[in-house]
């Protein structure tokens, strides 16, 4: 049960970029878009997302010379973006955030409400980047390494703590996954968002957290947050100093990755058009770069590979969720 993603090296990704492009790009160049392209981003400002998106917008303009304009619809786990999308005409031109949380997670955990129809009402367009995650654990915590913190949750059998960002999130079954793969029982510690969750970290009163590299760097860096791995079989080129955990827990191996989709009834053309045009856009070396710096690896992955990727990932966290009984707030 271990996803596919493998995290490029930074001089074969840079280094081949825009030869890489170029092919791809002439081959979808099916469709142009002649006027700005909406891109609904279903997560707060200055997120993950948000940057992610305004980034590969940066990248339109100044590779294909195409307009994006990216409005912020956050909210109910991405889906208030994701209705805009999915009631939009199917030109090309309204695109919404698609990422793991929204389209492969959240439909595998009862008891999230899920508004729209997902597989059909909207159209996979493309995976733009993604990222691991990294285990971190308080900055006065008793052990140094992976095995102390194991020893430890051991020695509590059930009383060691993990927060996450609520119930059914990413950062929950991370923490799941690894006290599985470790045999270990843990504590869940729910709170409503990642910072505050992040925050009790910091501060002591949380044992533990699995969050998205980008989002840990400041606090590891820092001195807040003592980090012990990422969710990889190679290191992470934004903290290549983190073990990468899934050589010792193959199960551990996570792939958080970010998307775009459209609405139904997006024509074939159209769909091509605009996967050949971010695919050029992430694999540009300097927007490849750029995402780097901010701990996201460009993957440029569409049409039926990113709609396996929905798939599979789907079918590995409702195995996650039956196994662990979770439910969502």
């Amino acid at each position: 049960m271990t996803d596919s993603f493998r995290l490029p090296r930074r001089r074969m990704l840079l280094g081949g970029a825009a030869a890489a492009a170029a092919p791809f790009a002439a081959a979808r160049a099916t469709w142009t878009p002649q006027q700005p392209i909406r891109i609904l981003v279903g997560y707060p400002p200055g997120g993950a997302v948000d940057i992610l998106v305004r980034i590969v917008a940066e990248g339109m303009q100044r590779v294909r010379g195409i307009s994006a304009v990216p409005e912020v619809r956050s909210g109910a786990y991405g889906f208030i973006a994701a209705q805009g999308a999915a009631r939009s005409a199917p030109d090309g031109y309204t695109l919404a955030s698609a990422i793991m949380g929204m389209m492969s997670v959240a439909p595998a955990i009862p008891g999230i409400p899920i508004p729209i129809d997902l597989d059909r009402e909207l159209t996979p367009v493309t995976a733009l980047a993604g990222t691991p995650m990294a285990l971190v654990v308080r900055p006065d915590a008793p052990f140094t390494d992976i095995d102390g913190l194991i020893a430890y949750a051991r020695q509590r059998d059930g009383a060691a703590t993990f927060a996450s960002s609520g119930n059914g999130s990413i950062n929950q079954l991370g923490a799941l996954l690894f006290a599985n793969a470790a045999g270990v029982r843990l504590n869940h510690i729910s709170y409503r968002g990642g910072a505050p969750a992040m925050l009790d970290v910091s501060a002591g009163r949380v044992d533990m957290m699995v969050a998205n590299v980008a989002e840990v760097a400041p606090g590891i860096r820092g001195g807040q947050l003592k980090g012990f791995g990422v969710t990889a079989k190679e290191p992470t080129p934004l903290m290549p100093e983190l073990a990468p955990l899934a050589v010792r827990f193959p199960t551990l191996e996570i792939n958080n990755w970010f998307g775009l989709a459209g609405p139904a009834g997006l024509p074939a053309d159209v769909r091509e058009g605009l996967a050949g045009i971010f695919e050029a856009v992430v694999r540009d070396p300097q927007t490849a770069r750029t995402l780097l710096e901010r701990g996201l690896i460009p993957l440029g992955e569409s049409g039926p590979a990113f709609e396996e990727r929905i798939r599979r990932d789907r079918a590995r966290w409702r195995q996650v969720v039956e196994a662990n009984n979770i439910r969502g707030d």
